[in-house]
């Protein structure tokens, strides 16, 4: 059904702009009426509002903010839509936030309407804001999800920063790695080879790398390519898929990386959905979705199942062998003593500092290791180019 964007008069004789989708623009002109304003202008939107659509993640988080504040300033859903919808020039932004108003004011739920973009918002933004709905917070529950996105954000932003130099320095030394073998270490040995001397026999390995640099860098694309494809084959299958995201949790320092940033997201959506009412068992299903690794994903999901037939939550938790004992004594005090809501924010808070720490160790191991290995390559080309003009001249002196 197309869209249409509008703008009207209401009954005060003030602008207001809208979205609607009506099976033509007489329908939608008669659909405006019925909301007693006065149609101005009626074109058909030039964005196609599907479930294709995105916005940044910057963005989303600034709306949901601005709606929280609105809310909390005892302003109506529809009225912090329609102004949050005012601050953006984005086409895409304004459209979405104004369908939403106008399916809110002919009756639906706000959850219900976002439904409509899940490539907005996700499935567990869109149960935090059905539940606060229903319960009549929704102003706390735009507050609490403001901060998780940030939050989220936030650690992203960190784990880029700190991956950005380790990238660079590599990109930076391949590119002179390959420099050195494909431009310079050709015309240095070219010299001593007209000359008729003997190359030794690092000189004449690595000259053979220099001769193929360019089929050796098309077989490693192609090896990376096929790798990629084959780990995508496999990986079809789920049971293969949790078998290789398991076998990535046993790696040494990246596994436990993987596994503390997986127990973070999920105990933060817990922490989020529990304190807004939702059952356990229902933030467990939503909270599973937000965890990457399908092997961490299979284990909440059959913990689920056991607490769904009556089974104790955190027997079920430890039967899964795969949470560390801190999370599992963490959780069992809250659960026994009836702070499960308060238990899960701390596990988090726990689990980022724990991030935090592996991150540093990794980086501190990264750093030299690039370094030595990058710098033993090159060394190896310099002395491949030095060690024959040091025999050519002790044969000169001698």
């Amino acid at each position: 059904m197309p869209a249409y964007s509008y703008t009207a008069f209401n009954n005060s004789g003030k602008k207001e702009k809208g979205f609607l989708t009506a099976s033509s623009e007489r329908d939608a002109r008669r659909a405006i009426k019925e909301l007693n304003l006065t149609p101005l202008e009626v074109k058909e939107s030039n964005k196609n509002l599907t479930s294709k659509i995105k916005i940044k993640n910057k963005d989303l988080v600034l709306i949901t903010r601005q709606i929280a504040t609105l809310l909390d300033a005892d302003s109506a859903l529809d009225e912090a839509l329609k102004i949050t919808a005012d601050q953006y020039n984005d086409e895409v932004i304004v459209d979405i936030l104004y369908s939403l108003r106008d399916e809110i004011i002919q009756g639906k739920r706000l959850g219900q309407a976002m439904k409509k973009y899940p490539q907005v918002f996700s499935n567990t933004y869109i149960s935090l804001v059905s539940a606060g709905d229903s319960s009549g917070n929704l102003d706390i529950i735009f507050d609490n999800l403001a901060d998780y996105l940030e939050e989220s954000a936030t650690i992203k932003q960190k784990i880029f920063s700190a991956l950005a130099y380790p990238v660079i320095l590599v990109c930076f030394c391949i590119l002179v790695i390959i420099a050195l073998l494909a431009f310079v270490m050709p015309q240095v040995v070219g010299q001593f080879i007209k000359a008729g001397a003997e190359l030794p026999l690092l000189t004449s390995i690595l000259l053979s790398v220099s001769n193929n640099i360019v089929y050796i860098l098309i077989a490693l694309i192609l090896l990376f390519t096929g790798l990629t494809l084959l780990y995508k084959s496999y990986t079809s299958n789920i049971d293969n898929h949790i078998k290789a995201h398991q076998k990535l949790l046993s790696f040494p320092l990246i596994g436990k990386f993987i596994l503390h940033s997986e127990i973070e997201r999920f105990s933060s959506t817990m922490f989020l959905l529990t304190q807004s009412g939702m059952n356990l068992d229902l933030a467990m299903e939503e909270s599973a979705k937000v965890v990457s690794n399908k092997y961490l994903t299979n284990a909440i999901d059959i913990a689920r199942k056991e607490v769904v037939e009556g089974k104790d939550f955190v027997q079920a938790l430890t039967k899964t062998q795969i949470f560390p004992d801190i999370f599992i004594q963490l959780i069992s005090s809250g659960y026994r003593s009836g702070n499960l809501v308060k238990m899960f924010k701390k596990v988090s808070d726990f689990m980022k500092s724990e991030i935090e720490s592996k991150r540093s160790v990794l980086l501190s191991l990264l750093e030299p290791v690039i370094t030595i290995f990058m710098g033993g390559f090159i060394l190896l080309i310099v002395l491949a180019i030095l060690i024959p003009i040091m025999q050519m001249n002790a044969l000169t002196l001698g």
